[in-house]
């Protein structure tokens, strides 16, 4: 990830104000280059996040377009999309304080996925410590042109960070003894481990946005602010809601053809990891693949996806992908618990259903040389 710009402005709900900064943040400084880093890479891989395209009246598609024609500068368009952000905020019933923080970065594409070696012994010809320091830096920068050059998607983030109130100690010295104190804090930002739920996310290129929302009361109604009254798009299910619903559509035909449901989701899971390299997947091929011996189901299962009107495909990120597509989790009604990987569903050597006289199911772990207990 190579980020060029990025700002933290401050809304003040309760002096109905916004607190402006009039230098972006220092990417220099690691931690704060660390902070933005991993929050953009969360909600750039989140499966939740909605789709949508701008509607043609849409003001911050003219911010972006003017951006992108070089009209505005970066600080301008953060500035804007803040305003429309705050203004559109503060109609809200229950205001929580926040802070929005606006980058500018890029992110090599799924094409790309060459490794960029790095040169230091170009760049240094002996010298002290500074000097190789100097040469890692531009070793350094370099490698980071060479694998962005010409493979990468360039967003624009915006993301609102909840504030919320914590407890530090503080320490004080009073006539020469050291005194410690408990302050209250109210502009502790979350942690990059966090999820945020309110942020967007727009391709410079095609104009495509990934965003997370949720219902504010405006007015007693509820309301989408950030997609109706800031973005002005229009809105498509999240990967998560379409694997939900592909997925509730393969057990449904595995129930309705008496198959064995917990090997055809698991194949389904399987499909899906295996998306990862294409950072998408089509819901049709999947059942292809998941129904491929059975056409009876399988006619059954497009019939069904034609009925949810499903997307022909749907993208989905990479690490997003390996972490839905790994596992599988299965409970039986006597209450036993099994995880495998998605790839032991059709391998005997290591699992095996196996439906008994009376109807029951008898599921048979194979080649285990070891337990452990956790």
């Amino acid at each position: 990830m190579k980020i060029s710009h990025a700002i933290l402005h401050v809304f003040d709900f309760e002096a109905g104000t916004c607190l402006f900064s009039e230098r972006e943040l220092d990417l220099d400084d690691r931690p704060t280059k660390s902070f933005v880093q991993r929050h953009m890479r969360k909600i750039l891989s989140s499966e939740q996040s909605r789709h949508g395209e701008f509607l043609p009246q849409s003001t911050t598609k003219a911010a972006i377009e003017s951006y992108n024609d070089h009209d505005t500068d970066f600080y301008d368009v953060a500035y804007n999309l803040t305003c429309d952000l705050f203004e559109a905020l503060r109609r809200g019933e229950d205001l929580e304080p926040y802070d929005v923080l606006v980058v500018d970065f890029e992110e090599k594409s799924a094409a790309s996925d060459s490794k960029t070696g790095i040169n230091v012994a170009g760049s240094y010809e002996g010298g002290d410590a500074a000097d190789f320091a100097d040469a890692v830096d531009v070793a350094l920068q370099n490698a980071l042109d060479a694998a962005f050059e010409g493979k990468t998607d360039r967003y624009i983030a915006l993301v609102l960070l909840p504030r919320k109130l914590s407890f530090v100690h503080t320490v004080r010295h009073v006539d020469g003894v050291a005194v410690n104190t408990v302050t209250r804090h109210d502009a502790t930002l979350p942690n990059p481990s966090q999820k945020v739920d309110t942020y967007a996310l727009i391709n410079l290129e095609t104009l495509a946005i990934d965003y997370g929302d949720k219902p504010r009361t405006v007015a007693g109604a509820e309301v989408n602010i950030l997609q109706t009254h800031v973005l002005m798009c229009t809105t498509h299910e999240s990967t998560k809601e379409v694997v939900h619903k592909v997925s509730s559509i393969v057990e449904t035909v595995a129930h309705e053809f008496g198959a064995n449901s917990a090997r055809v989701l698991s194949r389904a899971k399987a499909y899906i990891r295996d998306s990862a390299s294409s950072e998408s997947f089509s819901p049709t091929h999947l059942g292809e693949k998941v129904f491929e011996d059975e056409p009876q189901m399988l006619e059954s299962y497009e019939e069904k996806t034609r009925a949810q009107s499903l997307p022909d495909r749907v993208g989905i990120h990479k690490s997003s992908a390996h972490r839905m597509g790994a596992t599988h989790h299965i409970k039986t009604n006597t209450g036993i618990d099994i995880t495998f990987p998605t790839e032991f569903s059709d391998n005997e050597d290591y699992l095996a259903f196996m439906r008994q006289p009376d109807g029951t199911l008898t599921i048979e772990i194979r080649g285990v040389s070891s337990l452990m207990n956790k």
